[in-house]
């Protein structure tokens, strides 16, 4: 392989031919080329060579010099050339004379050429003559023509014929790619809704295979549809790399889903810019996907307007999505109005998630009646949003029975909240399988509440363990400790202070204090009163006393009754005597007790 210089051009290099006439004179060789071939042609027919008269006929057709090819296709026509007489059929087919052009069709026919039976077969087919058309594409596909097998597959699979599999896979194999297509279309339908072809034991996970393969024969022969089809599945699969070449490919081609997905692909590795410039070059050709894809990126931007302006355009390119998200702009805007005007309009198209949101505006308008019927269609069309919604509703009205009925239906459909709301419910009836089984969903789809929940489940059922000394490390944990932790980290009050008492239960101080910490600084009085306790026992009760009283403040009586019993303990009667009050204030019984013990005994102290 030659390496060129620095200096080196690519036309010093030889690579390009240098303009000194030689590219000219090439063409000009060519040209005569033809033209003496035409002229000897021209010779021999005139001399009465049929064969000689049907090649310059066809040669003259394929120029479009209509006149001047009929009389040479006649003349070899008469003289029994078939080929000129499928040639002459097309001449006059495109001239306007369909009834002869199918008569010199049906004589080349007739003499075997299959070219003919297929252009006779498509004659009859446009007329709705069906048998006579079969008959004659049957001829043309039996010998062979793929343009003949690929219309007798058209013809057939248009009546439902089992046989037209056959010939659209003869086809195929033939290199014909709308063939190819449609058979890989037809491969991928099958082994979506787990069908066969008929008379092959080939399953749905082979035919997604074979679908593929035929996708990549179609795409690389230029079919952009198919080109598109591979794209998809590929990014199904992950190869995104690989699918963003088809849809490229497909996008250069002028297919406008194909540029939509390749924005898509382009946004998701962060390359908005991009993006962009493909969903604009597929929304100005009418993809509604695309628009709205151009809308919501303007929306972030704060470009309202322009964002505005592609939701509409979505909408008149039949896109309901673009009423929807016009919906969603003017409620960001405070524009109630009009964003229910939107809703409603995309809600009445069919679009679940516009209904459910329009449930939501009238709902948060005091309209609870006409909010449950767009709820209701929202959720029987599969918006599982809406059929929490509709639990939340019904709850609100005491229809605990109807409430779990929906929250039951989200819950299948793996919302979160919702199966923590049937998890709930089925612990209040006893059934503590079922609640497990449903807070497990509920943990598992990311529900703080559900993790800790279902720890509290867990923990129940534990044996008791044995103590361990403040400062002896214990590193197992429990399954229940790690839900603990998980909604701990999800910021559940509740679960940070049980994570820290398990942590100082281990003997491991530094993590029960961090625990606590976080969650008294998040405001849990439980919190920041065991924070106090720990700090106590490593001897800084002043730090102690300091989240005790955020604890108290918070209304921890126990708390109080710290602080009193600290305050006391300094001498300082009277504030000891307030947190006194404040303690048999707050309770509990026994803790309300003490405290009251407390309170008289510094109050005598004071009158002394």
């Amino acid at each position: 392989m030659d390496v060129m210089g620095e200096k080196a051009t690519l036309f010093e290099s030889g690579r390009f031919a240098q303009s000194s006439g030689t590219e000219s004179a090439r063409d000009e060789l060519v040209d005569m080329g033809e033209a003496a071939e035409e002229t000897r042609l021209a010779l021999a027919a005139q001399s009465g060579d049929a064969e000689a008269a049907s090649v310059l006929g066809a040669m003259l057709l394929r120029r479009g010099e209509l006149d001047a090819a009929e009389p040479h296709l006649r003349a070899a026509t008469a003289a029994g050339d078939r080929a000129a007489a499928n040639n002459l059929g097309v001449l006059l087919h495109q001239r306007g004379y369909p009834e002869e052009a199918a008569g010199w069709w049906r004589i080349a026919a007739v003499a075997g050429s299959a070219a003919a039976a297929h252009a006779l077969g498509r004659y009859h087919r446009e007329r709705g003559d069906e048998p006579a058309a079969e008959y004659w594409l049957r001829q043309s596909a039996e010998q062979g023509h793929v343009l003949g097998a690929y219309a007798l597959a058209d013809l057939l699979e248009h009546r439902g014929d089992v046989g037209a599999e056959h010939w659209m896979r003869s086809a195929a194999e033939r290199g014909h790619r709308e063939a190819a297509y449609r058979l890989a279309r037809a491969l991928d339908r099958a082994a979506g809704h787990g069908e066969e072809w008929p008379g092959e034991g080939n399953g749905p996970d082979h035919g997604a295979a074979e679908a593929e393969q035929w996708y990549r024969q179609a795409a690389a022969r230029g079919h952009r549809k198919a080109a598109l089809q591979l794209g998809a599945i590929l990014e199904r699969r992950g190869e995104l790399k690989e699918a963003g070449r088809w849809y490229l490919t497909s996008a250069k081609d002028g297919e406008p889903r194909a540029a939509c997905a390749l924005g898509f692909l382009l946004r998701d590795a962060g390359d908005t810019e991009s993006a962009a410039v493909w969903w604009l070059r597929a929304a100005q050709e009418g993809d509604g996907n695309a628009a709205n894809a151009l809308g919501a990126l303007h929306a972030e931007r704060g470009e309202t307007q322009t964002a505005e302006r592609w939701y509409r355009a979505a909408l008149d390119a039949g896109d309901d999505n673009g009423a929807y998200n016009l919906g969603l702009l003017c409620a960001e805007q405070g524009r109630t109005a009009q964003a229910e005007q939107w809703y409603r309009r995309a809600a009445y198209a069919g679009h679940r998630e516009a209904a459910n949101a329009l449930a939501i505006l009238l709902l948060q308008g005091g309209d609870t009646t006409g909010a449950e019927p767009w709820f209701s269609k929202a959720a029987e069309a599969g918006s599982v949003d809406a059929a929490f919604n509709l639990g939340i509703l019904y709850a609100g009205r005491g229809e605990e029975r109807m409430a779990l009925r929906w929250y039951e239906r989200a819950a299948a459909a793996g919302h979160a909240e919702a199966a923590l709301q049937v998890g709930i419910a089925r612990l209040r009836e006893g059934d503590e399988r079922e609640a497990e089984r449903h807070l497990r969903c509920a943990a598992g789809g990311g529900s703080a509440e559900g993790a800790y929940r279902l720890a509290t489940l867990l923990d129940a059922r534990r044996p008791p363990e044995p103590a361990h000394e403040l400062g002896e490390i214990v590193h197992e944990k429990t399954e229940c400790e790690e839900w603990y932790e998980r909604a701990a980290t999800q910021g559940h009050r509740r679960a940070q202070v049980r994570v820290g008492m398990l942590a100082a239960a281990r003997g491991d101080v530094v993590e029960a204090a961090r625990w606590y910490r976080t969650a008294a600084e998040a405001g849990s009085r439980n919190g920041a009163f065991n924070l106090g306790l720990l700090l106590a026992r490593e001897g800084s009760e002043p730090e102690a006393a300091v989240w005790w009283a955020r604890a108290a403040d918070a209304g921890h009586g126990r708390a109080a009754l710290r602080l009193a019993l600290v305050y006391a303990r300094r001498g300082e009667l009277a504030e000891g005597q307030r947190w006194a009050d404040r303690a048999v204030e707050l309770g509990p019984a026994e803790v309300a007790e003490r405290a009251g013990r407390l309170r008289d005994a510094l109050r005598e102290e004071l009158s002394a």
